[in-house]
C-alpha cells in the first residue's frame, strides 16, 4: 500500500467514524454522557491518525523533490566525468581501474568494459612498469596532487605520452579509499607547442591591414586584430578626458575590443604598423588556431595587469620605476652600457600609465638623469643604464 491509497483509507475511516458520532449524539433517547469512552477515544485517535497522515503525506512529497533534484545532480556529475574532454580514471590504492570516461576509453583505443578491473600498469610501457608500480606505492604517504609521466600502450599497440595528474581520496579512517587520475596526452600538445615555436605565421591566410604612425585603429568586436609588424599602444580615458595606458601590443601579440569589457577602448599605433585580422567565429572552429591563440591572449592579460599593478603604487616614483622595468621587458634592446627602449615614449604616454600629469613625469625623468639612471639617444629614445 502506497502513502496516497493509506491517507484515503485513513480520511474514509474518519469520515465514518464522524458520521456514527454526530448520529449518536443527536438520537434523543441517547443521553451525551451516556456515548461509550472508547468510542470517543477512538474518534479522537482517528482524528490524530489523519494529521499524521496528512503531515507524513507532505514530508514524502518534500522527500520525492529531493530526491529528483539529488538524482539529477547526479546526473549533472556523471556527464561531466563522462563527457570531459580530458581522460579521467578512478582506481582503488593498488591501481585497478574501477571507473573510466569515455576521453580515457578513447586515448588508450579500447572499450570501457575492457578497461574496468585491469591494473593501469598494464597499459604502461612496458620498460616502465617497475617504476610506475614504485610511484603508485608511494601515492598512499602524501596527499599532496602529484604529477607523472609516462608511456601508455594503446589498444592497436601504439604508444603515447601520457602527463598523469593523481590525487588520493582518504576514507574516515584516513586510509587510501580510491586515487583519482587525470590523464593527457602531451605528444598533441608538444606537437601543438612545436608548430607555435616554429612561429607559424597564423595570419597567412588573413586580410592584411597597414596603419601609419599615430593613426587610430578601427576596433571591430567580431575581429582580433593580429600585430604581424610594429607596436600598437592600447589605452582609455578617463571621464575627465584624461587617457590612461593599459596595454602595448607588439610583434605577434594580439589585442581587440571583445578582449576587454571597458566602455572606452582605443588603439593607436605608435609605429608604422601592419595588422592582420582574425575572425572571432574562425576561432571557435578551428582549434588549432585557438590553442595557439591562447598564450597569445594571456600574455596580453598578464601584460594589463601590470599595468593596473603600477597605477594602484601609492608614489609616482615607485610607479615610474616599476613602468620603466615594464618597458625594458616589453621593448627593450640591448645597447652597450644599457638597454634602449625601441619606441620614442612621449612625457605624457608616460603620464598617461603612471596615472599623473606631464609636468611631474618631465620631473622625474630629469632627476633620473641626473643620477645617470637613464639617458637619451638622438632620437629621444630613453636608455635604461645597466
Amino acid at each position: 500500500m502506497d502513502i496516497e491509497q493509506f491517507i484515503q483509507r485513513t480520511e474514509a475511516l474518519h469520515r465514518s467514524l464522524a458520521d456514527l458520532y454526530q448520529t449518536a449524539s443527536v438520537l434523543p433517547w441517547i443521553p451525551p454522557d451516556m456515548l461509550p469512552q472508547a468510542f470517543k477515544e477512538l474518534y479522537g485517535t482517528s482524528k490524530i491518525v489523519q494529521l499524521a497522515a496528512e503531515e507524513l503525506y507532505q514530508q514524502n512529497e518534500e522527500l520525492i523533490q529531493t530526491r529528483n533534484l539529488l538524482e539529477a545532480e547526479c546526473r549533472y556529475y556523471q556527464d561531466l566525468f563522462e563527457f570531459a574532454p580530458d581522460g579521467y580514471l578512478v582506481t582503488n590504492a593498488e591501481g585497478i581501474i574501477r571507473e573510466a570516461n569515455l576521453s580515457a576509453a578513447k586515448l588508450l583505443n579500447i572499450s570501457r568494459q575492457s578497461l574496468i578491473g585491469k591494473p593501469m600498469s598494464n597499459f604502461v610501457l612496458f620498460q616502465e612498469r617497475h617504476c610506475f608500480r614504485t610511484e603508485l606505492n608511494q601515492l598512499s604517504q602524501s596527499d599532496r596532487i602529484q604529477e607523472l609521466v609516462v608511456h601508455f600502450r594503446q589498444g592497436n599497440g601504439d604508444f603515447f605520452t601520457a602527463a598523469l595528474t593523481v590525487t588520493v581520496v582518504r576514507n574516515q579512517h584516513a586510509r587510501v579509499s580510491s586515487l583519482r587520475w587525470l590523464l593527457r596526452n602531451i605528444d598533441e600538445r608538444q606537437q601543438t607547442e612545436r608548430l607555435f615555436n616554429k612561429d607559424v605565421d597564423i595570419s597567412q591566410n588573413c586580410p592584411t591591414y597597414k596603419h601609419s604612425k599615430g593613426e587610430t585603429i578601427v576596433l571591430n568586436p567580431l575581429i582580433i586584430w593580429y600585430v604581424r609588424h610594429g607596436l600598437v599602444k592600447l589605452s582609455t580615458f578617463f571621464e575627465t578626458g584624461e587617457e590612461a595606458l593599459i596595454g602595448l601590443a607588439k610583434t605577434q601579440m594580439v589585442f581587440g575590443s571583445n578582449m576587454t569589457s571597458l566602455p572606452i577602448y582605443q588603439a593607436t599605433a605608435l609605429t608604422d604598423v601592419e595588422l592582420a585580422s582574425i575572425d572571432v567565429a574562425e576561432i571557435a572552429v578551428n582549434p588549432i588556431l585557438s590553442r595557439i591563440l591562447l598564450p597569445k591572449i594571456n600574455q596580453r592579460l598578464q601584460q594589463t595587469e601590470s599595468f593596473l599593478v603600477i597605477s594602484g603604487r601609492r608614489r609616482v616614483e615607485d610607479r615610474l620605476h616599476h613602468l620603466l622595468e615594464l618597458l625594458k621587458r616589453e621593448v627593450g634592446e640591448p645597447v652597450v652600457g644599457g638597454t634602449r627602449l625601441s619606441v620614442r615614449f612621449t612625457h605624457e604616454d608616460i603620464a598617461s600609465a603612471c596615472c599623473t600629469t606631464r609636468v611631474t613625469i618631465t620631473r622625474l625623468l630629469g632627476k633620473l638623469q641626473q643620477h645617470n639612471l637613464i639617458n637619451f639617444d638622438a632620437k629621444k629614445h630613453i636608455i635604461l643604464k645597466d
